[in-house]
């Protein structure tokens, strides 16, 4: 545990200098005595935590895919964070969901066994016609790539409510208004309603979504407005984490 304690002084140490530090600069601001912080020094350098140049010592490769992957972490845990404190404020289950590299990826599902997310019990990725989200992610997108999108994951009936074909869904997603939520009743699963609110990020495409049990549709569209409300105060200091 030692021997951990002090590595990570060091490898904490040298994050402190951009440009470098020597051995005897390092034993020097860790307290460490100079034969160990050489020992720890080449050990880190062979496991590629640091790196030497020169005589000075820098993080090294495996340092930073720790660091960025501590980031991910932190950004992850905002977001999982975030949508419970929606969950919670709105009372229903609320879902982040990304177009990304051509695919429909739920990236988070925050819900409570008195507000239940809605079973995924046909592929999210290959039924985007048939959710509010899937919908909502293809309604940000130009037409060419929705075309390809379709022309990948086909319109299919899904419940008795599913679109019927592509070019309805197509002519659908033209008339869909920027920045509006989208709804569905029952075209993914019976026995519910879901909506979406897009969220315009740059070029990243990506949404915040709900659902609810049919018999409390009338929630549906108040729901989503405050949802969205939610996210226009939060999103500018959260940057909603739209790189996980």
């Amino acid at each position: 545990m030692g021997s951990v304690q002090r590595a990570m002084r060091l490898l904490e140490t040298v994050a402190t200098h951009a440009y470098g530090a020597p051995a005897k600069q390092l034993a020097r601001e860790t307290g460490l005595a100079l034969p160990t912080t050489y020992h720890l020094l080449r050990t880190l350098v062979h496991e590629g935590y640091l790196r030497r140049e020169k005589g000075l010592f820098f993080l090294g490769d495996a340092a930073e895919r720790l660091g960025r992957s501590g980031a991910r972490q932190k950004r992850r845990s905002t977001v999982a964070e975030t949508l419970a404190h929606w969950r919670d404020r709105i009372g229903v289950p609320v879902y982040y969901a990304m177009y990304r590299e051509g695919e429909i990826e739920v990236v988070h599902v925050s819900d409570s066994p008195q507000t239940p997310a809605v079973p995924e019990w046909a592929d999210f990725r290959e039924t985007g016609h048939a959710h509010a989200i899937g919908q909502c992610l293809l309604s940000q997108l130009d037409e060419d790539a929705r075309r390809d999108h379709l022309a990948r994951y086909p319109v299919q009936p899904v419940t008795p409510y599913t679109v019927r074909d592509n070019d309805a869904l197509l002519r659908r997603l033209a008339r869909t208004r920027r920045m509006e939520p989208v709804v569905e009743r029952q075209e993914y699963a019976v026995g519910t309603v879901c909506a979406a609110v897009p969220i315009t990020a740059g070029t990243t495409v990506a949404t915040v979504a709900i659902s609810l049990p049919v018999h409390q549709a009338d929630r549906l569209l108040p729901a989503a407005h405050r949802l969205q409300a939610e996210i226009g105060r939060n999103l500018g200091s959260l940057a909603f984490s739209i790189s996980i």
